[in-house]
């Protein structure tokens, strides 16, 4: 009896993924829950727990694009389970298959295991899976020089990557000819030396769903919004000040440091209030106005740039807000973000300063009509009255839809967020 693996639903949009690693190999035994492979789709990374125990016969490669409800494995359970404290073998072999001690002391080879000599592979059987025989075609590679790590000595993928590897690696090592003695000094013209750089110029891999859904989301920005960016700056000495004087009892009361993000997620929420275009999308001919205030705030990962959604960022206080940022960033780098947590958002926060940006003039995250760049802080000289001093200054970037926010009603939201920002205190008195 076998339990059939497939691909599990993982959300009603989403209908294919990639099947980007497996956590076992091909013949161990699995235990139920246990991670068996992780799928990639365009919005999440998730692993994928066995449904049962049993010894796992793969029949997709990793790396593969496969549809929901796929068959990927087969977990036969007409093995023995292991046994409390014992250590089952990954291949399932009988020990009739086995090397004898005495073969092994003597560094003899067994002479068969099962009907396959050990270390010698069926280069030209059907039995090697598609990707080993397409690899070893392309490099020109004697499967017999590999050596086998799979059933029964068999060279698996992974056992032909890294041996690529390790020969692309290795030293060039020549051995040239001793030159004859000469009696006579015989000029000689040196042979050029040639570069040995077996170093591939390119790399060409497919690209990750996620990635195209990055991709496919910025063109549909470009191409389906009439997008225009807004400049302003401010001045975050407040913010600073704030945040050095409460530091400390703030992370001993909330067990998380005090941001920057919830200053700028509190002073969104203050300017969509007063500018409600801002809230507000297009659905086909229809103009959907928002009365919640659902704020992504975008994180980078690996993979690529995921926004997850801060839920009712109204409703919640400076630590709420600082804690769910934080639990977010770190499901984002675990891939442990769910569908639900990056649906559903009505403006989005992007803080290019992290990485030392400048000023950009980030894109649209659709269907929204707004995104606010932050950016790095940065020392410089302001006029203040009639002095010349020194602020530490952020430049801020709000792109918008032109075709649901006039120019008037960006402006009056982007100043918005400088005066919240550059006089917090009355943020703190609202949550």
């Amino acid at each position: 009896m076998s339990i059939e693996v497939k691909i599990p639903a993982v959300g009603e949009s989403i209908t294919s993924g990639v099947l980007s690693t497996w956590h076992k190999q091909n013949g161990d035994l699995v235990s139920d829950g246990e991670a068996l492979f992780t799928l990639e789709t365009d919005k999440i990374s998730t692993e994928v727990p066995a449904p049962g125990f049993g010894k796992l016969e793969i029949k997709v490669d990793a790396g593969q694009e496969v549809k929901i409800g796929q068959l990927v494995a087969l977990l036969d359970q007409n093995v023995a389970a292991p046994a409390a404290g014992g250590t089952p073998s990954s291949t399932g072999q009988p020990s009739s298959l086995k090397a004898s001690a005495g073969d092994l002391e003597l560094g003899k080879e067994p002479a068969v295991l099962g009907s396959i000599p050990v270390g010698s592979h069926p280069v030209a059987s059907g039995s090697l899976p598609p990707s080993v025989r397409r690899i070893a075609e392309e490099e020109k590679v004697n499967l017999a020089d590999v050596t086998g790590t799979g059933k029964r000595g068999q060279v698996t993928k992974s056992d032909l990557v890294q041996y690529l590897e390790s020969k692309s690696a290795a030293p060039d090592v020549r051995t040239e000819p001793e030159a004859p003695k000469q009696s006579v000094p015989v000029a000689v013209t040196p042979a050029p030396i040639t570069s040995m750089d077996r170093t591939p110029r390119t790399t060409r891999r497919k690209m990750t769903p996620l990635r195209k859904k990055i991709a496919g989301q910025l063109v549909l920005a470009q191409q389906n919004a009439a997008m225009l960016t807004t400049f302003n700056e401010c001045d975050m000495s407040a913010v600073m000040k704030l945040r050095s004087q409460y530091q400390e009892t703030f992370q001993k009361r909330h067990g998380v440091k005090l941001g920057f993000m919830s200053f700028f997620l509190k002073a969104a929420v203050e300017s969509l209030v007063e500018v409600p275009a801002m809230n507000a999308r297009i659905d086909g001919d229809d103009l959907v106005e928002n009365h919640y205030y659902d704020i992504g705030v975008a994180v980078g990962t690996e993979r690529g740039l995921v926004v997850p959604v801060v839920r009712d960022a109204d409703k919640k206080n400076f630590a709420e807000l600082e804690k769910e940022v934080a639990s977010y960033a770190k499901k984002a780098r675990d891939g442990k973000l769910q569908l639900d947590d990056l649906t559903g958002g009505v403006f989005t926060i992007t803080n290019g300063g992290i990485y030392g940006s400048l000023l950009s003039t980030p894109i649209l995250n659709p269907p929204q009509s707004g995104i606010l760049g932050m950016h790095k802080i940065q020392n410089r000289p302001v006029v203040i009255g009639d002095e010349i001093v020194v602020r530490p200054m952020m430049y801020l970037a709000l792109s918008y839809d032109h075709r649901v926010v006039d120019g008037k009603e960006a402006v009056t939201f982007l100043v918005r967020m400088k005066e919240c920002v550059e006089d917090p205190t009355r943020l703190l008195l609202q949550g």
